[in-house]
């Protein structure tokens, strides 16, 4: 407890917190409205700010807490068909991301993440729609590259906002399978940073300090969404796979990264 209460002070003290707090705030308004796009907007900005490592588990505990109120509500809505299947392939495919990540070259990696992004989002603005239902095996498939990009790079969400935004399923339901796919899929990287001992009396701090402005941000942004149309819905995911896009880019590391 000690070693708690003396992170938590020490945080405190630190200027970089305040802007931090202010960004896991705009983070959790676009959370609470789409359902995903919290870590893409908040990562990049953190780690510049924080050590990388510490800026990923605090940001991963407020989203896993905080965020279990939505996926409650989500379970009323989704579509357990895809969004089982996708789980499973995010399951499989970070595994093999993670092996990408350790043994292949970063900057050649990190460019075709990029590249792959601004593909699936030509796709979208294409105006081209899958009208057919998912099938498993397209499901199983779209969740091992999003476990893949997760592992590579913590960018999971475009493909799967990609195949379900294309498809003909109304907002309320992508939203909710977002909500679902990221929630379970956090299960296993829970198991993960546990059996490698990440979880630290400064992580732990730090994100005690981001839950309050985290939370707000989810609850202002739910609201946000229940007054929202399909239109306005599909505008911020492009958004956001978009912003995925920018800030993975090489190019930015001096701007974004140490």
């Amino acid at each position: 407890m000690t070693s708690l209460l003396e992170s938590l002070t020490a945080l405190s003290a630190e200027p970089a917190l305040y802007y931090a707090l202010a960004a896991v705030f705009v983070a959790g308004t676009v959370r609470g409205f789409a359902g995903f796009g919290g870590a893409m907007l908040f990562m990049p900005f953190a780690s510049f700010l924080f050590e990388p490592r510490l800026a990923v588990v605090a940001f991963f505990i407020i989203d896993a807490i905080t965020a279990l109120p939505l996926v409650w509500n989500a379970f009323r809505h989704w579509d357990r068909a895809t969004v089982l299947p996708c789980v499973l392939g995010g399951w499989a495919g970070v595994w093999f991301g993670a092996y990408l990540l350790a043994t292949t070259d970063q900057l050649l990696l990190r460019w075709v993440i990029c590249m792959i992004i601004v593909l699936l989002v030509g796709l979208m603005l294409s105006g081209w729609r899958y009208t057919g239902r998912p099938k498993a095996s397209v499901s199983l498939g779209v969740g091992g590259v999003a476990g893949v990009l997760g592992g590579v790079s913590q960018v999971a969400g475009p493909p799967v906002v990609a195949y379900w935004i294309s498809g003909p399923a109304n907002p309320q339901v992508i939203r909710a399978n977002l909500i679902t796919f990221f929630f379970l899929g956090s299960l296993g990287s829970a198991a993960a940073f546990t059996a490698n001992g990440v979880f630290t009396a400064q992580s732990t701090g730090l994100a005690l300090w981001f839950a309050p402005f985290y939370g707000l941000g989810l609850f202002l942004g739910a609201r946000v969404f229940k007054g929202s149309n399909e239109t306005l819905f599909r505008r911020v995911a492009f958004g956001m796979i978009l912003v995925a896009a920018v800030t993975s880019l090489p190019l930015l590391d001096p701007v974004l990264r140490h």
